[in-house]
């Protein structure tokens, strides 16, 4: 499929061989400037994707639709504008897995740099998501410890027929001895 996708965009090699460079650098079309085909001549992948973005959302608005009693008909367009976005968003998806295929090839430490600091960044957010679920953790447990105590209390009191009064009679200070 790779090979298939070779010469999509201007200035692209064939997967394996390496681009020209010049004295600026590796040229850098592709994303700028689409298929001659495809585009107008000032038109890029990522004008053409916001247009069919917002055709997308315009067809869904649109007072012919809304006034418009064919619902097969309003159905059609939307699919085709949501089909050219479809498209147009697959062709760039596949810009930047080429770039990202050759720069792989060109630069393998850099990847390994980002893939590296990819798995730093999860680790990280992992973490912060252990001590989020130790802390709702200890909280619990405080809650059902405070729970348990508060059982264990009335048992700890006396129990029969006169419990209440004498619980009630200990809280009496008592009398004082005149001199």
């Amino acid at each position: 499929m790779a090979s298939s996708m070779g010469g999509m965009f201007p200035g692209q090699q064939p997967p394996g061989s390496h681009p020209p460079t010049g004295p600026g650098g590796p040229s850098q079309p592709g994303l700028l400037t689409g298929p001659p085909g495809n585009r107008g001549a000032n038109n890029t992948l990522v004008d053409e994707l916001e247009a069919s973005f917002e055709a997308c959302f315009a067809s869904l608005v649109s007072q012919d639709y809304v006034n418009g009693t064919d619902q097969e008909e309003i159905r059609t367009g939307v699919d085709q504008c949501i089909q050219k976005f479809l498209d147009v968003a697959r062709q760039t998806e596949c810009f930047f897995l080429q770039k990202r295929l050759q720069l792989s090839v060109q630069k393998p430490e850099q990847v390994e740099k980002e893939d590296a600091s990819e798995l730093k960044n999860e680790l990280q957010r992992k973490e912060i998501l252990i001590q989020k679920h130790l802390s709702k953790i200890h909280h619990w447990q405080q809650v059902l410890e405070d729970i348990n105590v508060q059982h264990k209390k009335p048992t700890e009191l006396p129990q029969g027929p006169l419990a209440f009064l004498e619980q009630a009679s200990a809280n009496i200070p008592a009398p004082l001895k005149p001199n």
